[in-house]
């Protein structure tokens, strides 16, 4: 998988299926755009990435719900690379409990992170890729954007508006060479769950690289098909 002089950001790039995602593109030769709200952690990333793989990379603390802030990723990712091929986008936060105990605020952060932040990238990120006639955008919804579960209202509407917002812009955008691919992926074993008081068997799930591996694999498709969505899930959750 070769993804040489191509520029990819990463937003969600601190942690997890982003971080892991970051070293699989390094490896296929991307230039990187790296982006999450902790800058300790992107540092760390930012200099493994250039003294394994060489990879040309820039990294800022983004709060990716303040519309200033991803102005600026924006800007200067321009302003360093010219341009922007391919958008990940994994920035998340859960909250599974039944709804009687989700707070107001709670709710309004999942759709803070969860929608808002999505909508404000594609926002600044869509004209380049518009003008460029080529770009790609992918997120992960997660199966959650796709089947619904007991204790996840807040956290399902969040997530399925994410993926009704990419498909209803996968129409608008088609014409111009932009391609969008949503990854439906069952349960990951990430520092999502270290806070979530839900019973469950993390052994079992889906692993950080699976996830990264198949991110990789929907950016890399070529030809004229369109990988619309993924779903990828634990094999004791098969159907």
């Amino acid at each position: 998988m070769n993804l040489s002089n191509t520029v990819t950001m990463i937003v969600g790039a601190g942690r997890g299926i982003g971080r892991a995602s970051a070293e699989l593109f390094a490896e296929a030769g991307a230039d990187l755009v790296l982006a999450s709200r902790t800058e300790a952690e992107l540092s760390v990333l930012e200099a493994n990435l250039e003294s394994r793989y060489g990879a040309r990379t820039l990294s800022l603390s983004t709060d990716v719900t303040d519309e200033s802030q991803v102005k600026r990723l924006v800007a200067e990712t321009l302003s360093r690379f010219g341009r922007v091929d391919k958008l990940v986008y994994t920035a998340g936060v859960g909250v599974l409990k039944p709804i009687g105990e989700t707070t107001a605020a709670e709710f309004d952060h999942l759709m803070a992170v969860n929608v808002k932040g999505a909508f404000l990238l594609c926002q600044s990120v869509l004209p380049l890729m518009e003008k460029q006639q080529r770009g790609h955008i992918i997120a992960v919804p997660g199966i959650l954007g796709r089947a619904p579960m007991a204790q996840a209202a807040a956290y399902c509407a969040s997530k399925y508006a994410l993926t009704g917002m990419l498909k209803a812009l996968a129409l608008e955008v088609k014409r111009a060479g932009v391609r969008i691919s949503l990854l439906h992926l069952g349960g990951v074993n990430s520092g999502f769950w270290d806070t979530i008081t839900m019973r469950v068997q993390r052994e079992r799930m889906l692993t950080i690289e699976a996830a990264a591996r198949a991110i990789l694999f929907a950016a890399t498709q070529e030809g004229e098909g369109v990988l619309n969505e993924i779903v990828l899930q634990p094999e004791s959750h098969q159907m």
